[in-house]
């Protein structure tokens, strides 16, 4: 194998290039990237970029001087249009193609927009959060009037990160979340009930269970408040309701949807991703990794098709995928991460090992609610599934070895009770 493509200059994408030279790669290695940025971390976008307390740069995985050293041949500020699978070639959106004898796909996912709202952009108030530039962008318009009115559209983790920064930036916030618990879907109603509290003791208006309708442009000058459910303001958020909110800024954090439009006529299977066997692989001599790959996790004596949001993952697919290219498909390893996420919010870290769902038993085995500090414990068909914690990250790892030799639910509780 002599040249390599990796299209998407994301995390996922960053850390396949340095996976390839690592494992001894010496050919060309062309990163494509739809923005003129080369490759950066999205978690401090929501936190530290966003309120200020971080530059850009600080940011950054790849400076100039780091792409020199990996030898590698930007394509920045170009998308991805076409994949042809025998040919091993990507068209772009200025009509060029490069072909090469490996690929690695790591396109990411772009922002669900709210129906309705496409005429409306920053220039209108309207955000959404999902780069570097967007960030920059929600700081400008908050920071340019004092107490700036702000709606965020969902409480999930990245609405909450949001709302817990614009509360710092001395905002008045209020976040609207179609579901009667936030997050439940996720940790289940009776945590998920928990983390919703932090939002109302931290001074932000938390509405559950309502519709949206639709967002109109406003009266910019009208001073009626976000969090009292009538008036008018820069933008106007109609509810089903019928309560109308004003805001200065509006931020739409409803989750997001991979980027594998490009893949369509591919012959690639498409299915909420871009879909992977246990190495990762989607056809000979072609991986996936990050956000858009949703891939065969052979874990505990069971396979299942998983696609996981979050950075550790993102960051360990990525040098899987390299791996698995240098490999080939027949000697590679499978990947079989314990997934790993976190979420700071309100001065508080909220850390998950493993994969929860809504519906998973849940016990919490040290700590409560009261005091802030517990580590809840999820079981599925009688196994470990997930552990999460909010200040006890000791205990919380102390789970990794269950998780990883596919502990029994009981195994885990004896463990966590003891």
């Amino acid at each position: 194998m002599d040249s390599v493509i990796v299209v998407g200059a994301s995390l996922a994408g960053w850390r396949a290039t340095e996976g390839l030279r690592a494992g001894g790669f010496q050919g060309k290695i062309s990163l494509v990237g739809e923005e003129r940025h080369l490759p950066y971390d999205r978690p401090p976008l929501s936190k530290q970029i966003l309120a200020g307390k971080w530059p850009p740069e600080k940011a950054v995985l790849a400076d100039k001087k780091r792409s020199s050293e990996l030898r590698v041949h930007e394509v920045l500020g170009q998308r991805a249009t076409r994949l042809d699978v025998a040919g091993r070639t990507v068209e772009l959106d200025d009509g060029s193609a490069l072909t090469a004898d490996g690929i690695v796909l790591a396109t990411g996912a772009a922002p669900r927009r709210l129906p309705g709202t496409e005429s409306l952009g920053p220039a209108d108030g309207l955000y959404v959060l999902r780069t570097i530039d967007d960030s920059l962008s929600l700081r400008a318009a908050l920071t340019s009037r004092e107490r700036a009115r702000v709606v965020v559209v969902g409480a999930g983790f990245i609405g909450s990160e949001v709302a817990s920064t614009c509360a710092g930036l001395g905002c008045e916030v209020t976040v609207l979340e179609l579901m009667d618990v936030p997050l439940s879907n996720v940790l289940g109603p009776v945590v998920g009930s928990h983390c919703a509290s932090l939002h109302g003791a931290n001074g932000v208006s938390l509405r559950t269970g309502v519709g949206l309708e639709r967002i109109e442009r406003g009266e910019a000058g009208s001073e009626a408040g976000a969090g009292s459910g009538s008036g008018s303001g820069r933008l106007n958020i109609h509810m089903r309701d019928g309560e109308v909110f004003g805001a200065d800024v509006v931020v739409v954090g409803i989750g997001v949807s991979p980027s594998t439009g490009w893949l369509e006529s591919s012959g690639l299977t498409v299915d909420n991703g871009v879909v992977c066997d246990d190495r990762l692989f989607v056809a000979d001599g072609i991986v996936a990794a990050g956000d858009m790959a949703r891939w065969r996790w052979r874990h505990d004596g069971s396979e299942e098709l998983i696609r996981i949001e979050h950075w550790e993952v993102a960051a360990n697919a990525g040098g899987a995928a390299a791996r698995s290219l240098l490999a080939g498909r027949a000697d590679a390893p499978s990947f079989s991460p314990i997934p790993y996420f976190w979420s700071d919010q309100y001065g508080i870290r909220i850390q998950v090992l493993g994969n929860p769902g809504g519906d998973d038993e849940m016990v919490i085995t040290e700590g409560s609610f009261e005091e802030g500090k517990f580590v809840a414990v999820y079981g599925r068909a009688g196994r470990l599934r997930a552990v999460m914690a909010i200040g006890k990250p000791r205990q919380l790892m102390g789970f990794r070895p269950l998780l990883q030799n596919g502990a029994s639910f009981d195994e885990a509780l004896a463990h966590g009770l003891s």
